[in-house]
């Protein structure tokens, strides 16, 4: 296979650690809507947060309380952090050539990014920037159209079942970084590393333990 020219990024669980700060906001968001926090928490992750409201809370205008949602997450960047080898992997790629991929909405993603030293990618796809949101492939298409790099040039690093579907159904070699799934499997997965100190890239390449993820 050809090597690859772009590399896509999930943001929470593959660049950063924000658990913490997403359950807090979401249990203060659904104890103001009249929500059960415990009923709520278990659906909310990988997924964008409009697509959770619509199939949790069907009586609410998902629009209305999503623009509440996004307000208290930005505040919340408490104990948001970088996860390994996220700021020092991410820095040796080429200019450019990555980008992040997250079902999460631009100012929440953009507040977290700051927080932990990140750079914001100009060509960032975000919840908002699509119909579709994982396990669909529309954002990692939407990434590499954006990048003008064709999918299956693309490297995706993902943490979620849903992400992995999204990318592998985009045409994109997939990574799966495990630190937050202890004992998850991936079986859909090309490669599988507890987070980004486990890879290094060079000469054009994704080295694995010492693999090319070619």
């Amino acid at each position: 296979m050809n090597r690859p020219l772009a590399f896509l990024f999930d943001l929470d669980g593959t660049l950063i650690d924000s658990l913490p700060a997403v359950e807090r906001s979401w249990a203060r968001y659904a104890a103001g809507a009249g929500l059960d926090p415990a009923e709520i928490l278990p659906h909310i992750h990988g997924r964008r947060s409009l697509d959770t409201l619509r199939l949790l809370a069907p009586h609410l205008d998902a629009e209305v309380e999503n623009m509440k949602l996004r307000k208290i997450e930005t505040a919340d960047t408490a104990g948001v952090r970088a996860l390994a080898g996220s700021r020092s992997f991410t820095a040796s790629l080429p200019q450019g050539s990555w980008t992040v991929v997250t079902s999460g909405t631009s100012d929440v993603a953009q507040a977290r990014l700051r927080a932990v030293g990140i750079p914001i990618p100009a060509l960032a796809v975000y919840g908002e920037d699509v119909e579709n949101g994982k396990p669909h492939p529309e954002p990692f298409l939407l990434a590499a159209a954006r990048l003008r790099v064709p999918a299956d040039r693309c490297v995706a690093f993902e943490d979620t079942l849903a992400g992995v579907q999204s990318a592998k159904a985009a045409g994109c070699r997939v990574v799966a970084i495990s630190e937050m799934h202890p004992g998850q499997e991936y079986p859909q997965a090309d490669a599988v590393i507890k987070n980004l100190s486990e890879a290094v890239y060079i000469d054009g390449q994704i080295v694995i333990r010492g693999v090319p993820i070619n």
